[in-house]
């Protein structure tokens, strides 16, 4: 709860009441990265599953919030008629679990203009299907560059796609959300394009990838980045021993980030046992904030 709605409670329950009991208790004082929250990608856990044992396998390991990649059996695509993306959204609804957003493959680096503009017109559905399913943004690529193309060229492509898509989300009230990721996963490729869209609609998707231990380290890129962050970003399973997951949750504790953790997990997990992994997960998740909050 923000320390607005707090007080807002507080004078709420004052109303009617002469004063306080002697005993009552202060209110808890806010920790930083209280609003970080945990969910999932569906690529590639939960890649086989459909939409109601999805929801079904989200509610019962309490990992309350998906963004749902596209080609999967979920289904949920830009092909859904008005009345099938009507029921996706009554869906999420009724359950307790978060439709985050649509996880695209969309990327805009493509030196051949048919496909620069196929990609552009195949995101625009993606942020109309968001927008109709109950989401709250879509996620894209760069994503590489081309021996035959200038660097600065494909950047400045990338980068004047972006602002398009920025422009388009927001009438749609949808978060454009940048992985770093392929061949635009080091972390001053992406700087420089954030820098250079500096859209308030286009946001970083930090995506754990092992450039980010490179040059000056974690810390220093995870700050470089952070400015641009948006309501997503991605993990590995939080036990892996190739990323400092603990100094991550540190990172994101410190600057009080309040967006959604979400899962990305490889490899194949069988379908009686993705409730567990998914609940192991969440419980690492937590136990990492608690110590970045409360580090002894």
């Amino acid at each position: 709860m923000t320390a607005l709605a707090t007080a807002a409670l507080w004078q709420h329950s004052r109303r009617g009441h002469a004063a306080e009991p002697a005993d009552a208790k202060p209110t808890a004082a806010r920790k930083a990265g209280e609003e970080i929250q945990f969910g999932l990608v569906t690529y590639l856990w939960a890649k086989d599953l459909s939409l109601p044992q999805l929801l079904a396998t989200c509610e019962a390991s309490r990992v309350l919030g998906v963004e749902l990649r596209t080609t999967h059996r979920h289904g949920v695509e830009p092909t859904l008629t008005p009345a099938e993306r009507r029921e996706v959204q009554a869906r999420f609804n009724d359950s307790p679990v978060t439709l985050v957003g649509l996880g695209s493959n969309e990327r805009f680096d493509s030196p051949a203009p048919e496909q620069l503009r196929a990609a552009l017109q195949a995101t625009r559905e993606f942020i109309r299907l968001s927008h109709d399913v109950g989401g709250t943004g879509v996620k894209v690529k760069g994503d590489q560059f081309y021996d035959s193309v200038p660097h600065d060229k494909t950047l400045a492509q990338v980068v004047a796609a972006l602002q398009q898509l920025g422009d388009y989300g927001a009438g749609y009230g949808q978060q454009i959300r940048l992985e770093i990721h392929g061949g635009f996963a080091d972390i001053a490729t992406h700087f420089e394009i954030m820098r250079s869209v500096n859209h308030p609609n286009v946001r970083s998707c930090w995506n754990s990838n092992r450039q980010d231990l490179e040059g000056d380290g974690l810390a220093a890129n995870f700050k470089k980045v952070r400015p641009y962050f948006g309501d997503t970003l991605h993990v590995r399973p939080l036990d892996s021993a190739d990323y400092p997951f603990p100094k991550l949750m540190r990172l994101l504790v410190e600057s009080d980030y309040a967006g959604w953790v979400l899962l990305e997990a490889s490899g194949e997990v069988a379908v009686d046992q993705l409730t567990e992994k998914l609940a192991g997960q969440r419980e690492l998740f937590h136990q990492q904030v608690a110590l970045a909050q409360d580090p002894r």
